[in-house]
Formats: structure tokens, sequence, C-alpha cells
């Protein structure tokens, strides 16, 4: 059924495309050397569907990673067009610009490169921004309780998707910032590998293995832990990484941090189960890989809550899609006396490039109110 809705996303679009394109910009004598180009172009991302291991590596490689960069491409030439399509409507009903004049070949080329230079525009700077690491820093307040904390820095991280391919520069670059932010606490907030052979991914487990905050490194897993079958690997162990599974643990007898598995898992705990299990004399920090049951979550002991997974959405418009699934889809809410935050991830799965939200950590400095 996914691969169904998958396909159709990918095939009515570009239906659309083609048969627009054609019809306002492609001269008669160019339309032969047209159907080639595009059809070229669209084929790219099913080939590396269907394609098996008797290719080349280099060449499935380049294949892929050409796939990835067309379907953005695709996205926003789509949205484009629309658009122009929608002005021309426009147009049409006020007459700000005379028919005659739109329809000079001229004219339709210039729109035609404004539209291409606009779309290559948009990935080019969701390309930049993907590999750009920025901080989201907050402050809040909690009550102390029994903890004899004043001040508590965790910094938070999700949807890494490590894999054999990750660039290796990217990994000592948030390395260095995660060092530079000098956290108390480091957590990670599930979907942080993809996997692969374990010669491959030895050198990622040893640069995060490099991260050794006062209060240890924790983390959740996350759906495609589960996907790619890395939920019982050695990875988080071989990396210095904790992980709890609808588990908690009492940190330097100061606060509490609580792990949930992810929704996918049959056995997974209600969260007010998990949460009675915990002793209320301390803070209490809850990861949960999806930011779901705000509302349940809001009316247990947790103080403060960190989730990842919507990528908020990744490439508009999607994110206005994760804003309705999610009643917080990325950011900071107050709900009761609960802080939640979402991460909209530090990297990406699938097209190497974001266009709404940025690679992320989620820096939260927490004040203890009542600390002696």
């Amino acid at each position: 059924m996914f691969r169904t809705i998958l396909s159709l996303s990918y095939l009515i679009p570009n239906i659309y495309l083609f048969i627009r394109i054609w019809q306002l910009f492609i001269p008669g004598r160019f339309r032969v050397l047209y159907i080639i180009i595009y059809g070229i172009l669209f084929s790219v991302y099913p080939l590396t569907r269907i394609a098996g291991r008797e290719f080349p590596e280099s060449i499935m490689q380049a294949v892929i990673t050409g796939s990835n960069h067309l379907l953005p491409f695709f996205l926003y030439l789509f949205l484009f067009v629309l658009l122009t399509d929608i002005l021309l409507l426009i147009n049409k009903i006020t007459g700000i610009i005379r028919g005659d004049v739109i329809k000079e070949q001229s004219v339709r080329l210039k729109m035609l490169f404004v539209i291409i230079s606009l779309s290559l525009a948009v990935v080019t700077s969701g390309i930049v921004n993907f590999n750009v690491i920025r901080s989201s820093e907050y402050r809040i307040i909690i009550p102390a309780r029994s903890s004899h904390l004043k001040e508590l820095r965790i910094a938070f991280v999700s949807d890494f998707h490590i894999g054999e391919n990750t660039p290796f520069w990217f990994m000592e670059n948030y390395v260095k910032k995660v060092q530079e932010l000098d956290p108390d606490l480091m957590l990670y907030g599930g979907d942080i590998v993809e996997g692969g052979r374990g010669d491959m991914m030895e050198p990622y487990e040893k640069i995060l293995g490099r991260i050794k905050p006062r209060y240890g490194v924790y983390g959740v897993l996350g759906n495609h832990e589960h996907y790619s079958r890395q939920d019982n690997g050695d990875f988080f162990s071989n990396a210095g990484i904790k992980i709890l599974a609808d588990t908690s643990v009492i940190i330097d007898n100061s606060f509490i941090l609580t792990g949930r598995h992810d929704s996918h898992t049959r056995t997974r705990k209600d969260v007010k189960e998990l949460m009675d299990t915990v002793t209320d004399t301390l803070p209490v920090i809850l990861m949960d890989h999806r930011p779901t049951e705000i509302d349940q979550i809001s009316r247990t002991k947790a103080d403060v809550v960190f989730s990842g997974h919507t990528h908020h959405g990744q490439l508009f418009p999607i994110n206005l899609i994760t804003g309705i699934v999610y009643e917080l889809s990325h950011g900071y809410l107050r709900k009761g006396e609960t802080h939640f935050f979402v991460s909209s991830g530090i990297r990406l799965w699938g097209p190497p490039v974001r266009t709404t939200g940025k690679s992320e950590i989620v820096v939260v400095d927490i004040e203890l109110s009542g600390s002696e």
C-alpha cells in the first residue's frame, strides 16, 4: 500500500508537469528533444528502486545521488509550474497583461528559464541549509524537588540516520559543535543509525564516542533502527550511548531519565504505566521518539520531554502536513507543567535537501527552582 501511494505521488505530479511544460513552453521543433530529456530525468528515481546489485557500485551510487537531488527539484518545478498556471488564470480573468504578449515564444521561454532557475535555487539553498549544523537554545524552569542541582544543560539530537555514506566531515563538525556547547547530558532521540557492515560503521562509533559529558550519553530507538535491524546491534554500546527502552535511570541522585520504546513496538508500555514506576521526588526527563500522546504525557510526572521523527516536514510544503498531524511538529511547547521539545533532526533520510527547519542540536538550559 505504501509503495503504491509513493509511486502515485511521484507519477501523477510528473504527468501534470510533462503535459503543462509541453503545452506552455516547448516549441514544436524541440518536442522530440524534450521527450527524451524529460524521460531520462523522470526514469532516474524508478531506476534506483529496480536496479539490482549487478550494476557496479560506483554507477549505482551516482544514480542514487542523482535521484535524491532530482526528487526535490521535481517537487519545486511542479509547485512553480502550478503557480504559473494560477497566475495565468488570474491574468485571463483580470486582463492585466495582454494575451498576445504572454503567448509570444520569447516570453514563454523566459518564463521557463525563471521557473527552472527558481527550482534550482530552492534546491541549492536546501542543500546548503542541510549541511550547516545549528543549535536551537532554550531556557526553562522546573521544580527541583529533592534534587541538589541548580542547573542542568542538555543537548538533544534526533534523526541522524547514520549510514555508510554519511560524510565523516559532517560527523567531525557535529562532535566539535557539541563539545563547544559543553552539555552536562547528551541525549539521542531515535533514528540515529541506518547501519551497514560493521567495519564500515566502526569509524562513526569512534567519532560519537568522543562525546563524554558529565552525566553521560543516553538515547532511545526509533522506527529506522527497527527497519535496519540495528535495534539489537552493537552500534550504540560501541559509541558509548546507553539505550533506554521503557526503562528509567536515576542520575547522580539528581534527576530521573526515562526512555520509551518507539510506538512500532507492540510491547511498549502505556505512558502512564511507565511513568507510575518512577518516583516523584526528583525531576523527570522523558525521551519519546515520536511527538505523540502529548496530552497524555502532560498529565504524568514528566517535567521535560524530548522527541524527533518529524524532520519538520523536511521539504516545504510537507511541513504544513506535519504541522496538522502533530500537535508539535517542531520547536517548543509547554502544556500543563510539562515542557515539550521536538527537533527537526540533525540529518535526514532520503533527499539531502532541507527547505524547512534546520539541521539542529537542541540545547536546553534547565534551572531547577527550589534546590538547596
